[in-house]
């Protein structure tokens, strides 16, 4: 079973989301995002299945408020790293659908051209600087874009994502070390979905509540309940806070859940239906809709509008990719190697 089961530490955020009022666009922009995330990534599993996209494909349903409740909390130049199951991260954070599945579909009008795939999604443009197939290589990455900015002076933050089971990486531990070293704007943050792959925490690891990690380097660590966008939003804003004042790193534990399998090639042998029914009765999008007609904040009608809206940008993002070219042969080599005047270099 996942970390986040009972017998845990409760986490702190979810406490403070039950008392914190967040504004009517607060809610909507959160339920468009989220859904955009998880029509876009069945879509994405259905073209799978029909082979229009191949190679690697990781799907991010049912971790939408992972994404969504961070970038409310964030502001416009903070920087943004992750993993490789990383379609729903720049779509949250504006990424046109357009360029991410023409990068599934390998198009040159993807985001990287056609030459990363589902694995290595990047936008300069929205500051998201990329998906990083090699587990927890992306870790000391973020640690060392948080070192640019505090050089630089610029005030902005970097969120760097990583899985339950990139944290048994050497290059982990070396990179909150430096991190806290050093004060680093860095907000690291576990995505643990319960299973690294398909092995769950507690046969990997002997230590289960995954935050408390951060402790050993005296850093702030605590656990977020992440199927609500409103505990992530506090959890990260928080971080933000602390990163901005000069005060450097706190480590989240996002507890979240998958609903698909680690890949599309996963069987999914290792859990039971029951236990992924069971996460689906607290699924964030049907939360956050729930909360929004309570509140009035908008109607059945209002919401179906948005969704038929989303709908329409997936068709469109599948027709584009479609009707886009792959690359040339002749661009292989291009955007890989830089022609410089150093001697060393042999043209």
């Amino acid at each position: 079973m996942p970390t986040t089961t009972k017998g845990k530490s409760e986490p702190v955020a979810a406490k403070k989301a039950e008392k914190t009022e967040f504004s009517k666009e607060t809610y909507l922009y959160w339920y468009e995002s989220m859904q955009l995330m998880r029509k876009f990534e069945e879509k994405a599993g259905q073209l799978y299945g029909m082979q229009k996209i191949k190679g690697f494909c990781h799907l991010y349903i049912g971790q939408e408020a992972c994404a969504s409740g961070a970038v409310s909390a964030l502001r416009k130049g903070d920087k943004w790293i992750t993993a490789y199951r990383d379609h729903g991260h720049p779509l949250a954070l504006g990424t046109d659908p357009k360029a991410i599945m023409a990068e599934l579909y390998g198009k040159e009008t993807g985001t990287t051209k056609g030459k990363g795939g589902s694995m290595h999604i990047f936008d300069k443009e929205h500051n998201f600087m990329g998906g990083h197939g090699i587990v927890g290589a992306q870790v000391p990455m973020g640690a060392g874009i948080a070192f640019a900015e505090k050089y630089n002076k610029t005030g902005n933050v970097c969120m760097t994502y990583m899985g339950d089971g990139a944290v048994r990486q050497g290059a982990f531990h070396e990179a909150l070390n430096l991190a806290m070293l050093w004060k680093l704007p860095v907000i690291f943050v576990i995505e643990n979905n319960g299973y690294a792959m398909g092995t769950s925490v507690q046969r990997t690891s002997n230590v289960h509540e995954l935050y408390t990690l951060g402790e050993a380097y005296d850093m702030p660590s605590e656990p977020v309940d992440a199927m609500t966008p409103e505990a992530v939003h506090i959890a990260v804003a928080k971080a933000a806070e602390r990163a901005r004042a000069g005060e450097g790193p706190t480590l989240l534990e996002f507890r979240t859940y998958r609903y698909k399998g680690h890949s599309m090639s996963d069987p999914q042998k290792y859990r039971t239906k029951e236990e992924v029914e069971q996460y689906k009765q607290r699924d964030p999008i049907e939360v956050v809709r729930q909360t929004i007609l309570d509140k009035k904040f908008a109607t059945e009608a209002d919401l179906e509008a948005i969704d038929n809206k989303i709908i329409q940008q997936v068709d469109e993002s599948v027709k584009f990719a479609e009707e886009s070219k792959f690359p040339d042969v002749s661009e292989a080599l291009t955007d890989v190697y830089v022609q410089t005047d150093y001697p060393f270099i042999v043209d």
